[in-house]
């Protein structure tokens, strides 16, 4: 596990990202996995306040097993590829506050499809030594082939040949999502997980569970 300090300028920012990308662990390094936690963060206050949740369901029947949820004052403005400064404060205090520690973490973000690889499902995995996946609803960078039109389908997310991620197709008519490695696991290992906890919704229920509350909806 890593600490640093948040009151950092961008360009601080940056270089924390590069001093721990290199800790990102790209294999498997999982034990059994009996948890699985959703992690979305929204703001109130005209962004003043980041409103962190965090949704643990067990693993592999996927019922709510505990929601922690922490709001602080939002402390680094928004800079796109630096979203991980403004919101992990909020979502650490929100881990800490869980009874049931998760064995897997699924980001509502990007893990390694980051331009410097190092999204905040990295920043979150390295931080608290959990493995963790991104899972995005946006492409922040790369392209891929088109995906088939069926559940489970997916196509290789390439930034300068080099594989960053996937496209996958949870259900069928419905646009992807993009899954990339955060910490601890591999690939395709995560692709794995996010079908096993994605049901009849394109989003896996970790996320829809945590964005709830997250979103105050």
């Amino acid at each position: 596990m890593h600490s640093h300090s948040w009151n950092v300028t961008s360009r601080e920012a940056v270089e924390i990202q590069k001093q721990l990308r290199t800790q990102v662990i790209l294999q498997d390094d999982l034990g059994s996995i009996d948890y699985v936690a959703g992690v979305d963060v929204g703001f109130e206050n005209d962004g003043k306040v980041t409103r962190a949740a965090i949704a643990v369901l067990e693993f592999p029947s996927l019922s709510l097993s505990e929601i922690s949820m922490k709001r602080c004052k939002t402390s680094f403005p928004y800079v796109p590829g630096l979203l991980s400064f403004r919101e992990l404060p909020a979502v650490l205090r929100a881990i800490e506050l869980l009874r049931q520690k998760p064995d897997l973490l699924l980001c509502d973000g990007q893990g390694y499809a980051h331009p410097r690889r190092f999204g905040i499902a990295c920043h979150l995995g390295v931080l608290t030594g959990i493995p963790s996946i991104g899972v995005g609803k946006t492409r922040l960078l790369g392209s891929h082939q088109p995906v088939a039109n069926q559940r489970g389908a997916w196509q290789p997310l390439l930034d300068n040949d080099e594989t960053i991620g996937a496209v996958l197709r949870t259900r069928v008519n419905v646009k992807p999502v993009y899954i990339s490695i955060g910490h601890r696991i591999s690939l395709e290992t995560a692709i794995a997980y996010v079908m096993r906890c994605t049901t009849r919704y394109k989003l896996p229920e970790t996320t829809r569970q945590a964005h709830k509350y997250a979103s105050g909806t």
